[in-house]
């Protein structure tokens, strides 16, 4: 409507006066004067402009770090070779969780292996789950009673996740890890983000908990386990254990690693999903 009486307005207005070119060019150059003064002034007026500071590092280093690995013996032969793709003998700490003993060889490249807690007197409820998810889910509890020294973080992933561990200390070294940090990201399925949540760390391509907070989930996490039983999988049973403790679902994307053939690793740009809670 102002469009309309606006433009009928410049068509029935016969008093109006046509600007010479003289005028018009003498009226811009008001103008730009105006302005570039104004900018002047404003420019006087304000404060000095403040650079955001580096961000704080911690010296977190692999030697802090405790993978924990999800496996089973049925699939180890062939999902190990997942593992020395990564794994630095010497220099990587942690422990492949089987469900059973398997045969082991030396100078074999691979990370100890333990053979996980009986999980039986857990109530599983799921029918379209299996209840090596109870099982799953107790790694970083079960890898924090072995009693390791220095440790500061635990990661988790499965025995198909390959984790480029130069990028991880890069990043976890941006966090305090004497805090309660949980830091994972989504998954990279749409469907699956859909059927289970968007805000859940997806253990197939590895997520990260502090040390005292693993401490945490360790106190409790027997008891919390006993009250969902019928969810599908581990990473929603450490999702549900981590909401009783406070600690809200991670937001900023970039923990991401190769799972099941998807190329991908650690994001460089993005840092990881964090949560910080308590």
């Amino acid at each position: 409507m102002l469009y309309v009486v606006y433009s009928s307005h410049l068509l029935l207005n016969n008093d109006r006066q046509c600007i010479t070119k003289e005028e018009n060019l003498k009226l811009l150059n008001n103008m730009s004067t105006s302005t570039h003064l104004n900018d002047e002034q404003a420019n006087n007026s304000l404060e000095p402009i403040l650079l955001p500071q580096k961000a704080q590092t911690y010296d977190t280093e692999l030697k802090h770090i405790v993978f924990g690995i999800a496996a089973s013996a049925n699939l180890w032969e062939k999902r190990k070779e997942y593992v020395k793709t990564w794994w630095r003998p010497k220099e990587t700490r942690g422990i492949v969780w089987m469900d059973r003993r398997v045969r082991t060889r030396r100078n074999e490249g691979l990370p100890e292996i333990r053979v996980s807690a009986d999980t039986s007197k857990f109530k599983y409820t799921n029918r379209q789950g299996h209840r090596s998810a109870i099982r799953i889910s107790r790694v970083v509890s079960e890898a924090l009673r072995l009693g390791l020294k220095d440790v500061r973080w635990f990661v988790m992933g499965d025995d198909d996740t390959v984790f480029v561990v130069d990028n991880v200390v890069r990043i976890l070294s941006k966090y305090d890890h004497r805090q309660f940090y949980y830091v994972g990201s989504s998954s990279e399925s749409h469907l699956q983000n859909i059927y289970f949540s968007y805000s859940m760390a997806y253990g197939g391509g590895g997520f990260a908990i502090s040390y005292p907070l693993a401490q945490e989930l360790a106190k409790m996490q027997d008891k919390c386990i006993q009250r969902y039983p019928g969810l599908y999988g581990s990473d929603d049973r450490i999702q549900a254990c981590m909401a009783e403790l406070g600690c809200h679902s991670p937001r900023n994307q970039g923990f991401i690693s190769q799972q099941e053939g998807i190329v991908a690793e650690f994001c460089q740009q993005i840092d990881l999903q964090l949560c910080t809670c308590g």
